[in-house]
């Protein structure tokens, strides 16, 4: 499966060879808004004039990235839950001018990779990260205050709430960068002290310790069996 997978990926070094024929183009580029903005400018000249473009941002307005577009109208946000061959959620954020015709096409596309779709406005975080990154930065908060080890929290929260991952575990499975970008867009946007990212998680990432993509985050991912560093 692995493999025929691989098989259907397909790369591109001139934008007009990856986009040109596209009805669909999605963005997937890291939870930078400067770096999407770019990736846009990028691929605008070489879309035909009814393609749909749509960002797989977790977290950043959908409202203001269609803005720097010729086709506002025409841009959704499709935010696939990581990972996305495994998770069955896909949300669908409209921005301000998203078409009704854009909104149904994206979750007919959604739909047609037997994904189940849930509609959220355009709010910073949507819906699934508002609720779970600042779950997250909890948990690190409850780290940083000594209230309970990494072990602890993580077993206290899968056994405690029945989730299938600890708090801690899942940040660094989606990586530490992207929960503290995730945290500085619910804080910047809404203004709310209860969104401010825990220090040690600022901490973590100034460290350069991202998680499991770097080997090292919350847990130590050098050896066979991860374990937690503090």
């Amino acid at each position: 499966a692995a493999d025929a997978a691989l098989a259907r990926i397909v790369t591109a070094q001139v934008m007009a060879e990856a986009v040109a024929d596209a009805d669909l183009v999605i963005e997937a580029a890291l939870e930078d808004e400067a770096v999407k903005k770019a990736i846009y400018a990028q691929v605008l000249p070489h879309l035909g004039p009814n393609t749909l473009l749509a960002s797989n941002t977790s977290s950043i307005s959908i409202t203001r990235l269609a803005s720097s577009t010729d086709r506002p109208d025409r841009f959704v946000g499709l935010h696939f839950m990581k990972p996305a061959p495994i998770m069955k959620l896909v949300e669908i954020v409209r921005g301000i001018a998203t078409s009704a015709e854009t909104h149904s096409a994206a979750v007919a596309f959604a739909e047609s990779l037997g994904k189940t779709t849930t509609d959220a406005e355009d709010f910073p975080a949507f819906i699934v990260n508002r609720i779970l990154v600042p779950m997250m930065n909890e948990a690190i908060f409850a780290l940083y205050e000594g209230v309970g080890n990494v072990a602890s929290i993580d077993k206290a929260l899968r056994l405690g709430a029945n989730h299938p991952m600890g708090p801690l575990e899942l940040a660094d499975f989606m990586g530490l960068d992207v929960v503290l970008a995730i945290m500085n867009v619910l804080y910047d946007g809404l203004a709310d002290s209860k969104y401010r990212p825990c220090p040690l998680l600022v901490k973590y990432v100034e460290a350069g310790w991202l998680g499991r993509k770097s080997g090292r985050g919350f847990y130590d991912y050098s050896g066979d069996t991860p374990a937690p560093t503090r």
